[in-house]
């Protein structure tokens, strides 16, 4: 019968990696729609998706976490009610979203054509063959910059306090901020909160290193 503790009053490192972790699975689907559409032959998807990735790509993500935190509630129907984590949420996926297609389209644009014939000398039919041949060579070949990207997201989560949001490094702002603390131990404070986005940043790179080993992306 006791009730939780809704995501928006959440503070600290598990607001973060939360953050963090949401955004990362929400960008790299979409994403990868970007990168397939920027490679249509429709002209109009074609053209959409390009528009999209390069105004995302024009803008800081300081403006769209503004955007997000002022606009985003206009363009929902009315009675939705967000929350500011959410609004974050949503304009760190778009974000790194964009980032992610272009990640996705080097790594398709590097495979060499014969992958495609080979397929089409086969009978597979397009979607097939994207499917079960050129994409997972695509995204096994990115491995490292995708990550490189989730490391960028993860520390980005930083700006958040900026809109309000105490995240990992907002609580230490914080901290420092009541009188008992002020001017106290500042250096020790900022080492630790270093230090604490690097052991993710490291160990999300120790994946990484694994599983481009257990795929050979190296042979």
């Amino acid at each position: 019968d006791i009730p939780g503790i809704d995501w928006d009053k959440w503070s600290g490192l598990h607001l973060t990696l939360m953050v963090s972790a949401i955004s990362i699975v929400l960008a790299f689907p979409l994403g990868l729609l970007l990168a397939l559409a920027r490679r249509s032959t429709l002209p109009a998807l074609r053209w959409m998706a390009t528009t999209y990735i390069e105004l995302i790509r024009g803008v800081p993500l300081i403006s769209l976490l503004f955007m997000g935190q002022f606009i985003l509630g206009f363009m929902m129907p009315a009675g939705t009610d967000l929350s500011d984590v959410t609004r974050a949420i949503a304009a760190m996926t778009l974000f790194t979203a964009a980032y992610i297609a272009e990640i996705v389209r080097g790594g398709l644009q590097g495979l060499p054509r014969g992958q495609n014939e080979a397929g089409q000398a086969l009978g597979l039919s397009p979607p097939t063959i994207m499917q079960r041949i050129i994409l997972p060579q695509a995204l096994r070949s990115v491995i490292p910059a995708m990550v490189g990207q989730f490391i960028s997201l993860l520390k980005d989560t930083s700006l958040l306090f900026i809109i309000g949001i105490v995240e990992f490094l907002g609580v230490r702002r914080l901290i420092h901020a009541q009188p008992d603390f002020r001017g106290v131990a500042i250096a020790e404070t900022l080492v630790f909160v270093a230090i604490g986005y690097w052991a993710f940043s490291f160990a999300m790179s120790r994946e990484s290193q694994r599983l481009e080993r257990r795929l050979r992306v190296d042979r």
